[in-house]
């Protein structure tokens, strides 16, 4: 059997909140709630499950994204439409702009609970061959 990851848990001030923020802002579904998690279906049969715990108890953590141009074009739409301040770059100096990086585009922003959250439309690296 290969290694795969089913699941991670992300930390949230809220996590119907937070939860509700990814999914509304990537078009993917909440797909259970049970106990402390909400959880949210990604394509790759991964789930983030996002669960409350107290906003001093957070540590802020990067989540990178692959996704196809269709969606990021989508995506970056309701980011702009929503007032969500974005950047080209992880260190926030580039402001209300994307990057072009490997031949793709990605964007920075953070989600509700302060998670650096990262679009990008071809891996680091550049497309496979």
């Amino acid at each position: 059997m290969s290694v795969e990851l089913n699941h991670t848990i992300v930390h949230s001030r809220d996590n119907r909140e937070s939860a509700r923020f990814f999914a509304e802002l990537l078009d993917l579904e909440i797909t259970t709630e049970w106990g402390p998690f909400v959880a949210v279906g990604l394509s790759n049969g991964v789930t983030l499950d996002f669960a409350t715990i107290p906003a001093q108890k957070i540590t802020p953590q990067h989540y990178a994204f692959l996704i196809s141009e269709e969606e990021f074009d989508a995506a970056y739409t309701r980011i702009v439409r929503r007032g969500i301040e974005h950047y080209a770059d992880p260190h926030m100096r580039h402001p209300g702009t994307i990057n072009h990086n490997d031949g793709g585009r990605g964007v920075y922003f953070l989600d509700p609970s302060g998670h650096a959250m990262e679009l990008i439309t071809v891996p680091y690296g550049g497309r496979p061959a």
